[in-house]
């Protein structure tokens, strides 16, 4: 009876081993979106179920290796980015976007409540066609729908030449909770 108890045991770890090996990995997809100052941003975004890490940097710029002494000065053309790696069995672009969409103001034209200059602007840093395409659906959505009074300023641009951040401002808000962050989501809609 021993025998077959240890049989069947050895027989049934196999074929749950079996069945975990043969399960498909989750594929992991990148976003990476501007809306103002990064350290809200990142917060705002690294808690949603589903997104798997943030990290924060520059995108868009002229400069191969940006810091935030050039980034901030404005004249290097790089926006202050999050870079969001999210499972899309869990969360889609798309929610992501309604979340972008609703925790800033898209419709003002390099600004988010104090902070002014280009490295502030709303702006969507398309990886792929894909994203690209998704990306400029949801714009006309949200625009269509007359949530924002004003016209939407989102900037959609090529991405893939993010730099991450200095080590001080990764996660920020985490290590000094109640630090500065104008972000906040909206109860708005975008389905009319």
């Amino acid at each position: 009876m021993t025998i077959r108890f240890l049989s069947s045991l050895v027989f049934g770890v196999a074929v749950v081993a079996s069945a975990l090996a043969q399960k498909p990995q989750s594929k992991v997809e990148v976003a990476e979106l501007a809306a103002g100052c990064f350290w809200g941003v990142e917060e705002s975004f690294r808690t949603i179920p589903g997104v798997t890490s943030t990290e924060v940097g520059y995108e868009g710029g002229s400069l191969a290796k940006p810091s935030y002494e050039a980034v901030s000065s404005g004249r290097s053309g790089h926006a202050e980015t999050v870079k969001i790696a999210f499972d899309p069995s869990k969360v889609s672009y798309a929610q992501l976007l309604d979340h972008f969409f609703k925790m800033h103001d898209p419709t003002t034209l390099n600004a988010q409540g104090n902070d002014r200059g280009t490295q502030y602007r709303s702006a969507i840093f398309y990886r792929d066609e894909k994203q690209k395409a998704e990306a400029m659906t949801f714009m006309a959505k949200v625009e269509k729908s007359g949530a924002w009074k004003s016209k939407v300023m989102t900037s959609l641009e090529k991405g893939g030449g993010f730099n991450p951040a200095e080590d001080y401002h990764q996660k920020y808000l985490v290590k000094h909770p109640g630090g500065y962050d104008n972000h906040y989501m909206r109860k708005i809609s975008f389905d009319k």
